[in-house]
């Protein structure tokens, strides 16, 4: 009865440091990829303007090393959900620009003739897009990619450049409640050596005789 007792005991033994020698390799594959992949919870955001109030919510983002792994790329997944409600705009359909006096839209969102709804990101290589300096014309003449939802975007940037991102767009014919919602958007960025940053932007342009433009800007966070 004692040796089978003993038995029974080295055996005990021996799962128990099976267990404890698992339990340390899953810790450890668990931090690794705590390491490889960094999530982003970023703040709703809201705003009025002239016939429409934008929402932002439930935004976020996944950032992650490129897999080419040469120190000057890296990848983000986004997701959101961008609304206007809407109150005032010209009904009727997608046709020639119908900006003030007949003038083509701004940048970002030019209308064909509708009022719209755009959204997406401004993305920046070593360069600041805080408040003050997209206030100080930081988005004059800068590039414009895109993508539908749920694709991939491809830029590439250099020190000191910043493109807008385009993620999707609705064109408005009426007044009611229009959204882009998007998940896992992947944005792929090459080129920048250095850090690099991202914030999101939501635009809404009422065309007509009382032209209008509102938008709203997401906080900025790190791409590494």
């Amino acid at each position: 009865m004692s040796e089978n007792r003993a038995t029974i005991g080295r055996n005990q033994a021996r799962v128990a440091g099976i267990g404890a020698a698992a339990a340390v390799t899953i810790g450890l594959l668990s931090t690794g990829a705590a390491n490889a992949d960094t999530f982003v919870p970023l703040p709703d955001g809201h705003r009025a303007g002239p016939g429409v109030t934008l929402t932002r919510i439930g935004e976020h983002a996944l950032i992650s090393p490129s897999m080419a792994a040469n120190g000057a790329g890296r990848v983000v997944w986004v997701s959101g959900n961008a609304i206007a409600d809407v109150t005032v705009t010209p009904e009727g359909e997608v046709g020639p620009s119908n900006g003030p006096s007949g003038a083509d839209g701004t940048n970002n969102s030019s209308t064909h003739g509708a009022s719209q709804l755009n959204t997406g990101y401004i993305v920046g290589c070593q360069v600041s897009i805080a408040d003050d300096a997209i206030g100080a014309g930081l988005s004059g003449g800068i590039d414009l990619d895109g993508a539908s939802v749920g694709g991939s975007i491809g830029v590439n940037l250099g020190p000191g450049e910043v493109k807008f991102v385009q993620i999707d767009y609705k064109d408005i014919l009426q007044p009611g409640r229009y959204s882009v919602e998007y998940q896992d958007t992947e944005i792929q960025i090459q080129g920048c050596a250095g850090y690099a940053q991202a914030r999101a932007y939501t635009v809404v342009e009422i065309v007509g005789d009382h032209y209008s433009k509102t938008t709203l800007y997401g906080q900025p966070f790190s791409i590494g």
